[in-house]
């Protein structure tokens, strides 16, 4: 990481002001694998006076212009696609396989929307005489998550970029090494100087400069709810657009009439995704209560069938948590659901055998999980799955429902007009059935404490535009 003590802003790689450091560790062997620069204020200061500078001119190029420069770093992208599976598994325990399968390849997907949108958008509109137009918002300030860096990356560069926005980007210091690579492809393809900057940080030097900076017009944050409420409170004083998208606790209702036996090895799949590291995993399986037993059983066997192991093997199906501190947070809910009263069906506290070193977890799968519970209602962000009962298809609605989270849900049933009706009572901004093929074009954002506004193709898009009616514009002719 030849760039690790530097930040990108004017179109250079320049030396930080702040003199401090951070030591980035691999999961894997708890190690230290690369040390990075840690920006404070004066630092933001800096790349948002280069984005500030910059947007006059970026934010007036036409459509084609900004495709021609999408196109180039998807072009780069491509070509450096192995280096970004590498950080990312490096930096995150994520199996190799999986870091090229699909955090690398969410990235270049979300960015190949996004060129397909900015083709078909509709940026002018004309009522009448009046003239409604949509603007880059000006100056965006991003925040990304370590859990999916790439992802997350892309949801927020590519649209900002294809808006006619400048950016100052501030990845996660958990898992930086993603976004030193992309930064590099960002300069590889010839971007304007100014228009993408990065500044690497903790949330207390460069996250909150950037929330309350009184020149950035936008902050998009994904991340935990914390983080995200106190994002909106130090960017209140200068009334920018606060976009959020935070954490989840998501049912999995598993209606009487579905496949069952799929269904739940299905959702014990979609649940330990990621390592359990995913803001919509269906963390909360909701089983008729004559179904129980044979949830836990089912449940069991498909959780101790995963294959533990080093990031670097092929055939790895769940590498380590990203951190000693995620590890300990995972530890204490699990026995916070010993204590109170749920069934521990498999895993539990510790670590797996032969896997002493590193920050792995034991696929864990409760049974008789009551709503109330700790485990049942907070986001335990591992591979951790809650089986819960209900007693009709009301109560099972009930439950789904009673979280202050509200990002995605999951239906399970054999007769779709029935999982439809399901489907449209649930207080989510995502709802799958039948565990339906992933899509970036579906937009992504929840309800509640989830967060606000939408990422993801054309609804991403739409949210680094302002709205400007022009009266009087004269009619079309």
């Amino acid at each position: 990481m030849s760039h690790a003590l530097q930040f990108y802003y004017d179109g250079k790689w320049i030396a930080p002001v702040s003199t401090a450091t951070l030591d980035v560790i691999n999961p894997a062997t708890e190690t230290v694998c690369a040390t990075i620069a840690l920006g404070n204020a004066e630092d933001v200061n800096r790349a948002v006076a280069s984005a500030q500078k910059a947007f006059p001119a970026w934010s007036v190029t036409s459509r084609e212009e900004r495709l021609s420069m999408l196109e180039r770093i998807l072009t780069v992208y491509k070509k450096r696609s192995e280096d970004m599976a590498q950080a990312i598994s490096l930096e995150m325990g994520s199996p190799i396989a999986r870091a090229r399968d699909s955090q690398t390849w969410a990235g270049m997907a979300h960015l190949e929307e996004m060129i397909s949108t900015l083709k078909r958008y509709v940026f002018d509109e004309q009522r009448g005489d009046m003239l409604i137009t949509r603007e880059p918002v000006g100056v965006a300030g991003l925040i990304t998550p370590w859990n999916w860096p790439m992802n997350q990356i892309m949801c927020k560069v590519a649209p900002a970029l294809a808006a006619g926005c400048t950016l100052v980007m501030k990845p996660s210091e958990v898992a930086p090494l993603s976004a030193l690579v992309f930064s590099e492809i960002i300069d590889e393809a010839g971007l304007p100087p100014g228009v993408y900057n990065m500044v690497n940080g903790d949330g207390p030097g460069v996250g909150e400069a950037i929330a309350r900076h009184p020149d950035v017009d936008m902050v998009s944050i994904t991340g935990s709810t914390r983080a995200g409420a106190a994002v909106a409170k130090l960017a209140a004083d200068t009334i920018k657009r606060v976009h959020q998208e935070l954490g989840g606790k998501s049912p999995n209702i598993i209606l009487p009439d579905a496949d069952f036996e799929d269904a739940v090895k299905r959702g014990v799949k979609g649940c330990f995704s990621n390592s359990g590291q995913s803001c919509d995993a269906p963390t909360r399986m909701l089983v008729p209560r004559e179904k129980m037993e044979q949830a836990m059983a089912i449940a069991k066997e498909m959780a101790e069938s995963f294959k533990l192991g080093s990031p670097t093997d092929e055939n790895t199906q769940l590498g380590p948590v990203v951190s000693d501190t995620q590890f300990e947070r995972i530890q204490a809910l699990i026995s916070k659901g010993i204590e109170e009263g749920a069934t521990l069906v498999t895993g539990g506290l510790g670590k797996p055998e032969g896997l002493e070193t590193g920050y792995y977890v034991k696929p864990t799968v409760f049974g008789n999980v009551e709503p109330q519970m700790s485990i049942s209602r907070e986001e335990i962000f591992g591979p951790v799955l809650s089986i819960l009962a209900y007693d009709d298809e009301d109560h099972a609605i009930a439950i789904a429902n009673d979280t202050p989270y509200g990002l995605a849900a999951y239906v399970q049933s054999s007769d779709l007009t029935h999982a439809r009706s399901v489907a449209r009572r649930l207080r989510a901004g995502n709802v799958n059935i039948n565990g339906a093929a992933w899509t970036v074009a579906a937009p992504f954002g929840g309800y509640g404490q989830s967060g606000n506004g939408r990422e993801c193709s054309d609804f991403g898009l739409t949210d680094f535009l302002e709205i400007k009616a022009i009266i009087g514009f004269g009619t079309a002719e």
